[in-house]
């Protein structure tokens, strides 16, 4: 159950202590991802803390310790951007980052985005059920990182429902 966290925006805490103790658990947070330590450091670029850190989240225990948290920016032609999901492992599976993702959404529907997006890796088990679940339509998107680095776009519309 997920009642007992809370949502907070970026904007509410300090941009350069969050990101440092992120990316200090990365390995807990991004645990069974196929994703190397380089890229999953790659993701966590200080700019979505300081500069967009308004669409950013993270869940917080009673505790005030992480349990998950959303990188995402609108871009200016009104597309929500999912850049990164990530959920503590004590917590996968009890419904954290759909709640990241519908605050995410709601607040970029409130700017104005008519889709939201993300980019996962092929065959992601997480990533294509949590699309599913929030009705977004996978679609293969060949070398989509480069040459032999395809990927699987998620697309949705918002408002989300």
């Amino acid at each position: 159950m997920t009642g007992e966290l809370r949502l907070v925006g970026f904007e509410e805490l300090s941009a350069g202590a969050l990101l440092g103790r992120l990316l200090d658990r990365r390995a807990e947070f991004w645990s069974g991802s196929v994703l190397d330590d380089d890229a999953v450091r790659a993701l966590h670029d200080p700019v979505f803390f300081h500069q967009l850190g308004g669409f950013g989240a993270v869940a917080l225990t009673p505790s005030d310790d992480d349990a998950g948290y959303l990188l995402g920016v609108v871009s200016a032609d009104r597309l929500a951007v999912v850049h990164a999901v990530a959920v503590h492992p004590d917590w996968r599976g009890r419904g954290v980052a759909s709640r990241l993702l519908t605050r995410f959404a709601d607040l970029a529907a409130g700017v104005g985005a008519r889709a939201v997006q993300a980019v996962a890796l092929p065959g992601d088990p997480a990533a294509l059920a949590l699309a599913a679940c929030l009705g977004a339509s996978p679609a293969p998107s060949p070398g989509h990182a480069g040459p032999g680095a395809d990927r699987v776009v998620l697309t949705g519309r918002l408002p989300l429902g």
